[in-house]
């Protein structure tokens, strides 16, 4: 072969070669991502679980030592270690439907955590299905562990103590719904006061002017017109109050270059990676288990909170 016949063979060896290294590159960080999205699921699960281990081992080790003290069931035929794993069953089955049903079930079903979702079953319903399927349990192994015959009396004290672990979850899920409306309480009579405060000060009569980014284009409004101010692709989409009605207005800009330019102005704040809310705007602040939200005065959008603004928000508040 000629200097040019090799030339061209090197060449196609050397796009061969990138060819491969590209491929082995893709697939590398193929599994890198594959493997970040597992360990992040499963450390979804994992503290799905530590939030309420305490609660279901207790409740189980309740159950047991009901059974065991109190004897409700005629295990009679067996002896004490017998007896004692029998009984340890019947917690063990307590948890395993808890687990399954406020624990696994959402954390399966959770395809998304920064979408804002509503629990996957209401408390009431998750406990009546705990109750039921725990009793059905119940049933089947007395009598093909416990070999004890079923009678309706038998069954009328298996509800009685399925029922318990129903009601302690339910209680536990009302205190807990209870401590963040007190919560939330908390937050909106600050807002309330901050609103005042502020409202006061006299910045709710200051002048905003709103630029482009390439300042070909200027928005001017006072301060408090302004409900908030929200990305939209490549513009930005300002929300402010003309009389009773809300209005918008485009504007080509970034949110971040927004940000900056309303940096003097103490009353607006980022509180999620898509919006800039006037605190005087807001009504309330609203909160479903790990999701957050703004209600704002007259106007029927939900303004989402990310957890990476919370804070900030609420010191604003």
């Amino acid at each position: 072969m000629n200097s040019t016949e090799n030339e061209k063979v090197r060449k196609l060896i050397h796009m061969q070669i990138s060819g491969n290294s590209f491929k082995i590159l893709y697939l590398y960080t193929s599994s890198i991502q594959e493997c970040k999205a597992v360990n992040h699921k499963l450390n979804q699960l994992v503290g799905l679980l530590n939030e309420k281990l305490r609660l279901f081992l207790s409740i189980s080790f309740g159950v047991f030592l009901f059974i065991l003290f109190f004897q409700p069931f005629p295990l009679d035929n067996f002896d004490f270690n017998d007896r004692l794993l029998i009984v340890a069953g019947f917690g063990a089955i307590v948890f395993l439907f808890m687990f399954l049903i406020q624990v696994f079930l959402p954390w399966i079903t959770d395809t998304n955590l920064k979408k804002e979702q509503e629990p996957v079953l209401p408390s009431y319903f998750s406990s009546f299905i705990i109750l039921s399927l725990s009793a059905v349990a119940f049933t089947f192994y007395l009598r093909y562990v416990g070999l004890v015959p079923i009678t309706f009396y038998i069954v009328f004290k298996i509800i009685l103590i399925c029922l318990a672990p129903a009601v302690v979850l339910r209680v536990y899920d009302s205190n807990k719904e209870l401590g963040q409306q007190n919560d939330l309480l908390h937050v909106e009579n600050k807002i309330l006061q901050k609103q005042i405060e502020k409202f006061e000060e006299g910045i709710s009569v200051k002048t905003l002017e709103i630029l482009s980014d390439n300042a070909t284009e200027k928005l001017t409004f006072q301060s408090a017109e302004i409900a908030f101010i929200k990305s939209a692709d490549n513009y930005v989409e300002i929300v402010y109050k003309d009389g009773e009605n809300f209005k918008k207005k485009l504007i080509r800009n970034t949110l971040k270059n927004i940000e900056q330019q309303t940096k003097q102005f103490s009353n607006f704040v980022r509180c999620h990676r898509t919006c800039i809310v006037n605190i005087h705007s807001i009504e309330k602040l609203h909160k479903s288990y790990n999701n957050h939200w703004l209600i704002i005065k007259g106007y029927q959008e939900q303004i989402p909170v990310s957890r990476q603004y919370m804070l900030k928000l609420k010191e604003s508040l």
